[in-house]
């Protein structure tokens, strides 16, 4: 027998490439984030919905396209024991669009949001992951560049609230679908005439989904497309119209933007306004956000003809944006970590616990177990991140008293009156924070 240890061994278990654990200190800046997404989305009358992040793999054939690289490649598909075809949702917009025609939600205009985790089975890098998270919105029923200014003026007040700087606004029209047309079959003939600058991967997309070359990051193809014919040739009156009400709004609001004809979508159902929030500190993965209207999709997927105008949010890109300007002392470590000593300082410290966090709801109180001397005890106060350690002996019990030592400044120890002690961190410390 073998003795040793072949069967003895235990492989080390690790996340999936590409999918990641956000532990308890990035997850407070994800909070951050996300509370400020539900406040700027509240302040518009958005309405949060809440979808399955496994849907039917042809929700996604039918929307996204079955000759795209996401349905080719990188979606997670796989077969369940009734031998349906499910797929991990690699987008939200596709699942939300069967949400409301499924629920009868198109019987009025409808602003919903909502977030969660996305899948694609792509080369993970610096802002691309295989579990990546999305903040999405959709607004079906409203046809107008009004409504096209409102998600961007909601994104621009977002990022007033983060205090997240340095993103550029980037802004085109891709006009109808008839107009669309007309410009792929021009632009793909001037293609075909310059094939052999083409790269492999614009090669591959030439007949399949020619305005994506446009988009491409190869800089060896940059000048070649610098002289291609643009879609803004081939748009009509309407399309015209609609366009500059919305850079008319922008301008009225102080919005600075940026426009950029090679900025495209691949999808047949998007029409008239696209846009992106990129950055500059990201790399290859600039875009931070990315919206559009997508007037044909509701259709596509079954619904009556409904305009639609959407955006998503990249949330593992904004966390790092974050990451480099909001300090780690910002975000909101334990306000007060009590220290016990003795049995009896011990039975009334969760009391004391307890009535401090109903008189002060959002108080970050930390009460100490596991026993241990008072010295013990203040090494783990001080390594909790705390503010404050509150100290509760069998003295300061028979006073009527509670030490209070501050941590992260050097300031002496005093003591409170127990019946005093709510009023005074209501006062003191929660009055000091910009968030409550």
């Amino acid at each position: 027998m073998n003795s040793g240890g072949a069967f003895n061994r235990v492989a080390t278990l690790q996340a999936i490439r590409g999918m990641h654990d956000i532990l308890p200190q990035q997850v407070r800046l994800w909070q951050r984030l996300e509370d400020s997404v539900r406040q700027v989305m509240g302040g518009y009358g958005y309405q949060e919905i809440r979808m399955p992040i496994v849907e039917a793999t042809e929700l996604f054939k039918r929307s996204i396209g079955e000759v795209t690289d996401i349905v080719e490649k990188e979606m997670y598909t796989f077969d369940d024991r009734n031998g349906d075809s499910l797929t991990l949702r690699p987008e939200g917009t596709a699942g939300c669009v069967r949400a409301v025609i499924e629920n009868g939600l198109l019987d009025l205009p409808r602003r919903l949001w909502y977030q969660g985790p996305m899948f694609r089975h792509e080369r993970p890098q610096k802002g691309r992951y295989r579990q990546f998270h999305q903040i999405g919105v959709e607004v079906f029923g409203l046809p107008g560049p009004d409504i096209d200014l409102e998600l961007i003026l909601l994104t621009t007040r977002l990022w007033r609230v983060l205090g997240l700087g340095g993103l550029d606004l980037q802004l085109n029209t891709l006009g109808t679908p008839a107009e669309r047309l007309r410009y792929r079959e021009v632009l793909v003939a001037y293609l075909r005439d310059h094939h052999a600058r083409l790269d492999e991967d614009s090669r591959r997309r030439l007949d399949s989904n020619p305005l994506r070359i446009l988009d491409t990051k190869n800089p060896d193809m940059q000048e070649l497309l610098s002289q291609a014919p643009t879609l803004m040739e081939y748009l009509g009156e309407e399309t015209r119209t609609h366009f500059a009400a919305l850079c008319a709004g922008l301008d009225a609001c102080g919005v600075a933007y940026t426009l950029n004809p090679r900025l495209v979508r691949g999808l047949d159902y998007y029409a008239h306004t696209v846009f992106e929030w990129v950055s500059d500190r990201l790399g290859a993965q600039g875009t931070v956000c990315a919206g559009g209207r997508y007037d044909g999709l509701v259709e596509q997927l079954g619904g009556r003809p409904t305009p639609a105008v959407g955006l998503a949010l990249g949330l593992e890109r904004m966390v790092t944006l974050l990451e480099e300007q909001v300090p780690a002392a910002d975000l909101g470590d334990l306000d007060l970590y009590l220290v016990t000593v003795g049995e009896t300082a011990q039975r009334h410290g969760p009391q004391l616990a307890e009535g401090l966090r109903d008189a002060l709801p959002s108080l970050r109180l930390q009460v100490h177990c596991g026993g241990g001397s008072f010295k013990s005890q203040f090494k783990k106060a001080d390594r909790s991140g705390a503010r404050y350690a509150l100290v509760l002996g069998e003295g300061e019990l028979a006073r009527g008293v509670v030490g209070l030592k501050p941590l992260r400044e050097e300031a002496p120890q005093q003591e409170i009156a127990l019946d005093g002690l709510a009023d005074w961190l209501r006062k003191a410390l929660l009055a000091s924070k910009p968030h409550e």
